[in-house]
């Protein structure tokens, strides 16, 4: 991992971020802004849960798809899926 290299938002982690987790807070955003968390394959289901409870979470991606990398086409995990 290089010193730019993304990391999880979850506090204190220093993992390597693996997934995206798009969300928007409706009392304060426009409905098509995505404000974006980061999370490892650790913090994915917490940071989620946090922000589904609130109904800020619209989506979750893998990094590589987020960033439409050579990964992009590979799998993805929705807020659709929980």
């Amino acid at each position: 991992m290089t010193e730019d290299a993304p990391i999880c938002s979850a506090k204190g982690c220093r993992a390597p971020a693996v997934w995206v987790l798009a969300w928007n807070n409706p009392k304060l955003h426009t409905p098509d802004r995505r404000k974006t968390w980061l999370a490892c394959d650790e913090h994915r289901e917490h940071l989620s849960q946090f922000l589904g409870v609130r109904g800020f979470l619209k989506d979750v991606v893998t990094l590589a798809r987020w960033e439409g990398g050579p990964d992009a086409a590979g799998p993805t995990g929705s807020a659709a899926d929980r």
